[in-house]
């Protein structure tokens, strides 16, 4: 089969690879759609270093098959793999990181936190971005019959790491919730925050991506670089700031701008990798009582709640998706993405 790989500096490949075959505890997925992550530019922009420790995980020794967001039908189970765990013929998503299995992390559902080092697959193990993808039984998710599967491949991060976040931020349906930076999981946060009754300030840089934010249920938009974005916001909020704030762009001036227009006794939360920040801690959290926090995608369960929301409220996840591609098409769709002023793509491999 053919598989998608990142050789780094912006370079992707379309390799040969071998037909995936189960462990006894495994299963193998036709992969149905394999979605397109603003982590993935952390892998395409940047020299490829074998071995090397990024974010907390350590990359593989060679290229491994990209794409951590999958989503597809069991295929093929392995020997030891129980009806109850995976039957051929279910729609499934996948919690793409596996762990020891026993440490506290790993049976509370967050192996990506595994203390012997998780396996995150699209980096330190294989992904989705190919037509077949091999994954331990005990990390599939069930996919509602009335979800697509491109909205479990969303679900299966971006999406649901802005769900995850939300739950730990209290959103509730009174309350003002700013969105900084309006790719794949702030989109998702933009919908899913009106999808929970907030009034949603989206916040980006793109004009592409504002109306996108509009489509999805923001509010107001606006434009950092139009003005000072803390003074309007406190403008749009009757000088008191925003309940909670959600910062997915990783850019420094807009965490800093997250912290500070957040109202006393509020709360912000970081989801966007990598960068540093620069905040005075006495005026900008200790004096208004702010809740700052980080969040990191999602446990087992987490991903499992958050389809259970988007299915039950009928939450139109497909409409964050502006490019489907084949993965002949990964050269392009990684070039346009690289831009950082659509919606989210999603490569569809049965279709290549």
């Amino acid at each position: 089969m053919k598989g998608v790989v990142f050789l780094g500096e912006r370079q992707v490949e379309l390799r040969d690879f071998p037909d995936p075959t189960p462990g006894p505890r495994d299963v193998i997925l036709e992969i149905r759609a394999s979605g397109m992550c603003g982590t993935d530019l952390k892998a395409y922009r940047p020299k490829f270093e074998p071995g090397v420790v990024r974010g907390g995980i350590k990359r593989a020794s060679t290229p491994m098959i990209a794409g951590h967001e999958p989503c597809g039908v069991v295929v093929e189970v392995g020997s030891a793999v129980t009806e109850k765990e995976a039957r051929i013929g279910d729609r499934v998503m996948d919690h793409h990181y596996d762990g020891c299995g026993v440490c506290r992390h790993c049976q509370g559902g967050w192996s990506q936190m595994c203390v012997d080092g998780a396996i995150v697959f699209g980096s330190v193990g294989h992904g989705a971005h190919a037509k077949y993808m091999r994954v331990p039984a005990h990390t599939l998710v069930g996919l509602p019959e009335n979800l697509s599967f491109e909205a479990g491949a969303a679900i299966s991060c971006g999406t649901g790491t802005a769900y995850g976040a939300l739950k730990r931020l209290g959103l509730e349906g009174d309350e003002t919730l700013v969105v900084f930076g309006q790719g794949p999981v702030g989109l998702s946060a933009t919908q899913l925050g009106a999808a929970m009754g907030a009034r949603v300030i989206a916040v980006d840089i793109s004009s592409e991506r504002r109306q996108m934010a509009m489509e999805l249920g923001a509010d107001v938009t606006l434009d950092p670089t139009d003005g000072d974005v803390v003074a309007a916001i406190k403008d749009l909020t009757h000088g008191e700031g925003a309940h909670k704030t959600l910062d997915a762009s990783s850019s420094p001036d807009a965490r800093r701008a997250a912290v500070q227009v957040v109202r006393a006794w509020g709360a912000a939360c970081f989801v966007g990798e990598g960068g540093e920040v620069m905040l005075e801690v006495s005026p900008d959290l200790i004096r208004r009582q702010v809740t700052l926090m980080g969040h990191w995608t999602f446990s087992k369960m987490g991903q499992a709640d958050c389809a259970r929301f988007v299915s039950d409220r009928k939450i139109d996840v497909d409409g964050l998706f502006s490019d489907r591609w084949k993965l002949d098409q990964a050269d392009e769709a990684y070039k346009l993405f690289d831009q950082q002023k659509t919606g989210k793509g999603v490569f569809l491999p049965q279709e290549s």
